[in-house]
């Protein structure tokens, strides 16, 4: 499509890069001038692709010059946007490709040639929505039994299945281990070095004692034989889709969840099309898309119908954003983990009221962020309001993408082309910084590690200050941190023999340590921090003392597969900190025991014993009943207070220990760096993690490979079919007199129009599919079905909590009035349709608030509803309502239905003429005679055309002809 647009006016702009002149690209560094180097590197994406994509109607000099113009414009013009590419997830693909396959059909019809008919922008979709849990295996794996006698592994499955049977025990024991539960398989065998090899297809768990792959648990075959059966129809129609459409990939299931394939697999960083280089871009039907911009990719999340538009070769309309400078300064506390900086920035930029805005970080603290914390800080932007949250590509960027696969001359390429634009951010001193709507400062010195205590999570305690702080728990009365421990008792110890040694227990001393990382899988760093610390400890001669009950129990198999790779785990074996099993463990109260001389102690005197621990809960004896205080503590911490056999340490000015030699050992002494950190994050980590995500994108599955789709031009629809149908949006409908289909009031969502979740038994998608022969059961979701328009149609204002004023109660009701019947909105629609009667909709203040979605707009079209009147309009619906082809109008000031007298129960005939134009004030008569005014809430010459071509489907697929 982008081809047949005019000239573009830039290209003299074109030009050669200097150390790969076979590489061309617009020099919008030289074009900005001094302007270019003030803008945040955020807006400069922008105005590249309007430069880009300038054709002089969707994308206008005006528009590029307007995005120069920042600094002066902001918030006060909208823009358009071009992105270099779509991400999409199955729910709202589906119908995005449905509409595709149907424009080929309506080409063909016309005379055109349908293989014409191809997404315009390349366009990824992730099958990765599809996954139903049908059968499950609810047990703690491997779990101390804290009952004694015989333990029997706790299993439920669905019905459907009978418990599996217990698996047999390991043939051999490695590392001291006894006793493993697994089926690996493997004893000393299980250390080889291809102990890892098989993390590929469907990622197998690990053999936790023996580190050795074990068979695929029966349950997860289970639900995938579920996913492949339930959802064959449309993943069929995909399969189909990728063979014959040009631009689009489809990623089969059981590859990996959108935001992360996308982050790990699809990111180009530059584009590279024809040797022309221009920077990657993104939007996504998925939440998290806005992570890639902690790689230097533009890109956030939006609704279906905009990624469609995109596909079809249109560009976003945002107002020109402000931009919010974070600003990180200063060095991060060593013992501050990427967890606390994350949440440390994330609370500075929901204070500062950042909205709406685009957030770029700039200064010298950002190069401390690893590529991990940027994702993860970019991944937040819901939790502060940002549209968006940019890191701009750097030289920790650049070492990432060595490590993730880049070639070395893609690499090459990627650099010199941004630093000639100028969007490589540099360290160095005289390089400028841009120019920001308002600054936001934080100070990564004032990052200081917390752990949370004793009883409470929400009872933070700097760790600096944790020696004095449970120095006042013991003074407190009793109660949410006292323990009221009289004076003369404060420094009481107990001796204790235990395994041949005599011991001392004290109040504050650690009893229980659990390294437990299901809240920490986001992001490796602090489970790598444990293992480093780990590391040197023993290096240095540091021990745990044997009646701490010390466990490890990884959130998953990759966390086991990469503490193994990096080195360290056998470090933390041998501080006592073994794999236990995958599982919620000691958060929850399963931990063994505690030896029973160690219990008598701790009773006898009274002590208040601690755990320690890097979960999620630690009320009060809920670890152990004679554990008394409970710290919540990053991984790393755990081990250090295990080492230190106590939380009354200072660890600036107490050793943890005595090492080799006498030597005492401090914990700054042992504790990694920043750098180390990244540099064994990227090398054992990241590198394996992207080697086995590219393996199985290129291998594919063994289902997907072998599922059958047809290979022809055009679809071949199955009108039997309840998940794919041809949708009607190509069908021209001929406006008469317009009846009211619907008379609501103020704040309807698009939750209350767009089908979503179950279907309803007694909703008029349920009666459609009893019809075809399906039983309840098999109705499934309306997601599942968003690729048939006769489910989602039906579905469409199907809510039971819309509030229909013809109706006067919450149902998904309304009245035909030719015949006065009281019926299901979809019913009544279809009433009027077969009689050739048009629908409008009237409502109130703020239609279309909540999420975007496609169907809130494609829904009530073809019910047949030709214009919505409204006092006012949720920005992004009303544009989607044009993009799908219904008119929004809007009630000037002031009036409403009320104020004007309308009852609903009129027809109404409005007036659109030849020459519309942006904001318009049309004529609507009433069959009453009743004449009143509205306002055509067209902002630009675009949307008419678009509106005037029945919507962007329509005016795409007439260009095609």
């Amino acid at each position: 499509d982008r081809q047949l647009r005019p000239r573009n006016p830039y290209q003299p702009a074109i030009e050669a890069l200097e150390s790969h002149p076979e590489k061309k690209f617009y020099n919008v560094s030289k074009l900005g001038g001094a302007k270019y180097d003030t803008l945040p590197y955020s807006i400069r994406v922008l105005f590249e692709s309007s430069v880009r994509n300038c054709d002089g109607f969707l994308v206008k000099e005006a528009d590029a010059m307007n995005i120069l113009d920042w600094k002066t414009k902001q918030s006060h013009v909208e823009v358009p946007f071009c992105p270099a590419r779509v991400v999409l997830q199955d729910f709202t693909g589906i119908p995005a490709m449905v509409d595709f396959a149907a424009m080929r059909e309506a080409v063909r019809n016309a005379g055109g040639d349908p293989v014409k008919v191809n997404p315009a922008c390349p366009t990824d979709l992730t099958v990765d929505h599809s996954l139903q849990i049908d059968f499950s295996k609810c047990a703690i794996q491997n779990a101390p039994n804290p009952g004694g006698g015989e333990q029997k592994p706790l299993a439920r499955l669905s019905p459907l299945k009978p418990p599996l049977r217990k698996p047999p025990p390991c043939r051999g024991q490695s590392g001291g281990q006894s006793g493993c539960r697994g089926s690996c398989g493997a004893g000393e065998a299980g250390r080889s070095s291809g102990a890892f090899s098989a993390q590929i297809e469907n990622t197998p768990i690990l053999c936790p004692f023996h580190l050795r792959p074990v068979p695929e648990p029966e349950t997860v075959l289970k639900n995938q034989e579920m996913e492949f059966g339930r959802n064959r129809e449309r993943l069929q129609f995909f399969k189909w889709s990728s063979k014959v459409f040009e631009n689009i990939s489809i990623i089969p299931p059981e590859t990996g969840m959108a935001h992360q394939v996308n982050l790990e697999y699809l990111s180009r960083v530059v584009f590279d099309v024809k040797d022309l280089l221009h920077p990657d871009s993104v939007v996504g039907t998925d939440s998290h898309t806005t992570m890639v911009n902690g790689l230097g990719i533009l890109g956030w999340g939006v609704g279906g119908i905009e990624a469609e538009a995109v596909m079809l070769g249109m560009p976003l309309s945002l107002p020109l954003p402000h931009v919010v400078g974070c600003e990180l300064t200063g060095t991060a506390n060593p013992l501050a983990t990427s967890i606390d900086i994350v949440l440390s920035v994330t609370k500075h930029l929901r204070q500062a009221d950042v909205a709406g805005k685009f957030v770029e970080f700039f200064g010298s603290g950002v190069s401390q962020l690893s590529v991990a914390d940027r994702t993860t800080i970019a991944n937040m932007c819901p939790e502060y309001g940002a549209i968006l949250s940019f890191f701009p590509v750097d030289n920790v960027t650049l070492k990432h993408l060595k490590h993730a696969g880049f070639d070395k001359a893609k690499l090459e390429v990627t650099e010199a082309y941004l630093k000639t634009v100028k969007l490589f951010r540099s360290d160095e001193s005289s390089s400028r910084e841009p120019e920001y709507s308002q600054v936001v400062q934080v100070s990564l010195d004032s990052i200081i590690p917390y752990v949370s205590g004793p009883k409470r999570s929400q009872d933070r305690v700097a760790v600096n200050n944790m020696k004095s702080d449970f120095q006042a728990c013991l003074n407190e009365k009793s109660g949410v941190k006292g323990f009221q421990v009289a004076a003369e008792k404060q420094n009481d110890t107990v001796p204790v023999q235990y395994e041949g040694n005599e011991y001392k227990l004290s109040h504050g001393c650690v009893v229980i340590a659990a390294v437990i990382s299901c809240t920490n899988n986001c992001n490796p760093s602090v489970m790598l921090a444990a293992g480093l610390l780990a590391k040197k400890a023993v290096e240095a001669g540091l021990a745990v003392k044997p009646y701490i009950r010390t466990s490890l129990s990884p959130g998953s198999g990759m966390v086991t597969h990469y503490l193994s790779s990096s080195g360290v785990l056998p470090y933390l074996s041998k501080l006592g900190f073994e794999v236990v099993g995958y599982g919620c463990s000691t958060c929850v109260g399963n931990t063994a025991p505690l030896p029973e001389a160690i219990r008598n102690a701790i009773k006898q005197g009274e002590i208040i014993a601690c755990g320690v621990l890097s979960g999620t809960k630690n009320f009060e004896g809920r670890l152990c009943d004679c554990v008394r205080a409970n710290y919540l503590a990053s991984p790393p911490l755990v081990v250090a207070y295990a080492i230190a056999g106590t939380v009354r340490i200072d660890f600036d000015s107490e050793p943890l220990g005595t090492g080799f030699n006498g030597k005492s050992i401090y914990l700054r002494d042992i504790w990694p760096t920043r750098q180390e950190l990244h540099t064994v994050e990227e090398e054992c980590v990241i590198s394996s993690m992207f080697r086995e995500l590219k393996e199985k994108m290129e291998k594919g599955n063994k289902r997907w490979n072998l599922l059958e789709a047809p290979e022809s031009t055009l679809f071949p629809w199955d009108l039997k079919s309840t998940y794919i149908r041809c949708p009607s949006f190509f069908d021209k409908l001929v406006s008469t007199n317009a009846h009211v289909l619907l008379f609501l009031g103020d704040s309807v969502t698009t939750d209350h129009i767009s089908p979503a979740g179950s279907i309803a038994r007694s909703s008029a998608a349920a009666k459609y599919l009893s019809s075809k022969g399906l039983t309840p059961r098999e109705f499934n979701s309306y997601g599942a079905r968003r690729g048939n328009d006769a489910v989602m149609t039906r579905g469409t204002f199907a809510n039971i909590k819309l509030l229909n004023k013809f109706i006067g109660k919450p149902a998904p009701k309304t009245v035909h009035f030719p015949s006065g019947q009281t019926l299901d909105v979809f019913e009544a629609a279809e009433l009027y349709q077969k009689e050739g009667i048009p629908v409008i909709i009237l409502a109130g203040k703020k239609y279309g608030l909540g999420s975007s979605r496609d169907w809130a707009a494609k829904g009530p079209f073809l019910l047949g509803v030709k214009a919505v009147l409204a006092e006012s309009y949720e920005k992004v619906h009303r544009s989607q309502l044009i993009g799908i082809g219904i008119a929004p109008l809007q009630f000037r000031p002031g009036e409403n239905p009320t104020t004007l007298g309308l009852t609903g129960r009129e027809q109404f005939s409005i007036m659109f003429p030849p020459d519309l134009s942006p904001r318009m004030t049309l004529d609507v008569k009433t069959s009453t005679g009743k004449v009143f005014s509205v306002i055509a809430l067209f902002e630009n010459s675009m949307e008419i055309t678009l509106y005037k071509n029945g919507g962007s489907l329509n005016f795409v697929a007439r260009r095609f002809l």
